[in-house]
């Protein structure tokens, strides 16, 4: 006898689906709307077509804060990835200790990027900051995130480092924990030294957790809005205006909902293929060393 199949368990998914269709697809599809409309007001819109593409094609502003952001992001990467192995590799394995470590180390994690941007934008002010006083006072360096451009670049990449490289060093810490001490007996009996055990043992045996990192930093660096904004408000002129900040003016400031609409998407579809771009070569490097 042939056996019907029972699809009401597809019922049980149906939440999930009404849920992602108002929270993600529904905006969507308003946004690629509106990319294609020149906005005046409610009811006010002319059809325009792949204007607004062409025009963000062409924009020299939008080419600034893209290159910043991939700066930017190369930058955080470039030294919270090492920096968050470091730290997993140096927090105690077991005890009490190691308890505390995690906790010390996941508390920039627990505050809200609104409250981080504000909390250096003081600790970075000259005259009642502790950071800026003592770079001006104590080591004479003149120190000014709000008029100088090379140091609100450094003042917004330091924050993100401190910020963030906790979880790269939680996902380190994570990796390190799962790998089986029969590996680390085999080297004893060899004689290996630490820096054997981290090429040979560690370092593999972190390459998925790695993988996993810097995607996610990738994708929080390059989308970076917040903290910026309130720290340096995209200033001074335009050093530290990326791309959500750019777009954020453009949509609130000017009201340009049409050409906002257009960069947004071309913003996404750039997330989109670079984390693409990340995963497959690493992954491909990953599969060259195992060779």
């Amino acid at each position: 006898m042939e056996k019907t199949k029972n699809n009401r368990a597809w019922f049980l998914v149906l939440p999930v689906v009404i849920s992602v269709s108002f929270s993600a697809i529904i905006p969507l599809m308003t946004v690629v709307n509106y990319s294609v409309q020149d906005i005046f007001g409610p009811g006010q819109r002319v059809w325009v077509g792949k204007e607004w593409y062409v025009d963000a094609v062409r924009d020299a502003d939008l080419h600034a804060a893209l290159l910043r952001n991939l700066l930017f992001s190369f930058e955080a990467l470039l030294i919270e990835i090492p920096l968050g192995v470091f730290l997993a590799l140096r927090m105690p394995a077991k005890g009490k200790w190691a308890s505390l470590a995690l906790v010390l180390i996941a508390l920039p994690l627990l505050i809200p990027w609104n409250v981080v941007g504000t909390i250096w934008q003081i600790f970075g002010r000259a005259d009642i900051g502790l950071g800026g006083y003592f770079l001006n006072s104590t080591l004479g360096i003149p120190y000014n995130y709000t008029l100088n451009a090379r140091d609100a670049w450094y003042t917004i990449l330091v924050m993100d480092i401190w910020h963030w490289t906790p979880l790269v060093a939680l996902l380190a810490y994570a990796g390190l924990r799962a790998i089986p001490d029969a590996y680390y007996w085999a080297a004893r009996i060899d004689a290996a030294s630490n820096w054997a055990i981290f090429r040979f043992i560690q370092l593999p045996k972190l390459r998925g957790v790695l993988l996993i990192a810097v995607l996610l930093r990738f994708m929080d660096s390059f989308m970076i809005y917040t903290e910026p904004f309130v720290v340096t408000g995209g200033g001074p002129g335009n050093a530290t205006t990326f791309l959500s900040i750019f777009l954020s003016k453009l949509a609130v400031g000017q009201f340009d909902l049409g050409p906002a609409a257009a960069f947004s998407l071309i913003y996404f579809l750039l997330i989109q293929v670079f984390s693409y771009i990340f995963f497959t070569t690493i992954r491909n490097i990953g599969r060259g060393d195992t060779a």
